[in-house]
């Protein structure tokens, strides 16, 4: 049913594609991340909670139809119906029904509930596509209270020595968690970027703690002593530097590692991701009954081997997915 083509991945009965890297007709999108829903589509198929996002990050004049999860569309005879991926809000696994057949894409996905996103449902099929960013044994999350309970301590820590925390975190996802983690801890403030998708998450009844938007451009005292969140991409940047008493955290799977700290310098690295990992993987595979796995972005040829040695045939297929969480790049 599926064909992975140098635009993305085709369903075949069907001509539309999920997550396609290059312009087409119909683009069903798993979630709003920039790697998996891009510019240039004639027409967005996504769930309701991504439409705001898409909006934001792609256009307000995008043709978009949002819909519910396990509410069904039919295009030239295959059933599309999404369902809780429990990556970021509105992420969605889409199951693909032809003739009895059933294929179901993940996208992104992990199985701790966050509180913010629809937790993840495992899905039935005879194929699973999924990722494996995170597909190493040595990835294995605390529980998202105790990584709550790290950033609390390390906040009030600085806040005894006259410190500024910073903290680093994609700006869709990651953000809000940390938010949320950090919610009557002190006053947060958030880069523009993050405040405006704080607003798609508004939009569609997510409530989130109480936050200003840090301005960075004109004299930084005012977050003094505060709690500050801003995107990867200011890591290295002059702005971050002018900020006073600062100590920066990076929070990213990638921390789970040592060595990732020393690579940015940071002052602490928290291993939070909003990725399923080594042993969310293998349940959520499992629990699909899939006689057929392709793994995509990240640890594929690993994670691919692992799961044909245990008896689980699967394959490497190669996307454009992965750019949220690439170590040299985003954290």
């Amino acid at each position: 049913m599926l064909q992975f083509t140098t635009k993305g991945i085709l369903c075949v009965p069907g001509g539309f594609y999920i997550d396609p890297w290059k312009p087409v007709d119909l683009a069903v999108i798993t979630h709003g991340h920039a790697d998996h829903a891009r510019w240039g589509m004639k027409k967005y198929l996504c769930h309701e909670h991504t439409v705001p996002i898409l909006q934001s990050r792609i256009g307000k004049d995008i043709a978009v139809q949002g819909i519910g999860y396990h509410q069904p569309v039919t295009v030239n005879g295959v059933q599309i119906s999404l369902h809780p991926a429990g990556h970021i809000i509105g992420s969605a696994q889409v199951r693909l029904e032809y003739k009895g057949y059933v294929v179901v894409i993940s996208g992104d996905y992990k199985l701790q509930d966050d509180g913010l996103s629809t937790p993840f449902e495992a899905v039935r099929c005879h194929e699973f596509v999924t990722e494996s960013t995170f597909g190493l044994p040595i990835y294995n999350w605390a529980s998202v209270a105790v990584q709550n309970e790290q950033l609390q301590q390390w906040v009030s820590s600085n806040q005894a020595n006259g410190k500024t925390s910073v903290f680093i975190g994609y700006s869709l996802g990651k953000a809000q968690r940390i938010m949320k983690a950090l919610e009557g801890i002190g006053p947060l403030q958030v880069h523009y970027s993050i405040a405006v998708l704080n607003q798609a998450y508004e939009s569609v009844g997510i409530r989130l703690p109480a936050y200003e938007t840090a301005d960075l451009k004109e004299d930084p005292k005012h977050l003094d002593k505060g709690i500050v969140i801003l995107p990867p991409s200011l890591l290295d940047s002059q702005l971050i530097r002018k900020i006073p008493n600062m100590a920066h955290a990076i929070c990213s799977g990638w921390m789970q590692v040592r060595g990732a700290r020393r690579w940015r310098s940071a002052d602490a690295g928290f291993a939070i991701s909003d990725h399923a990992d080594w042993g969310g993987l293998l349940e959520a595979i499992n629990a699909t009954g899939a006689q057929k796995v392709y793994v995509t972005h990240g640890q594929t040829a690993v994670f691919t081997r692992y799961l044909n040695e245990t008896g689980i045939e699967a394959e490497e297929v190669l996307t454009k997915f992965g750019a949220e969480e690439e170590p040299e790049e985003t954290v």
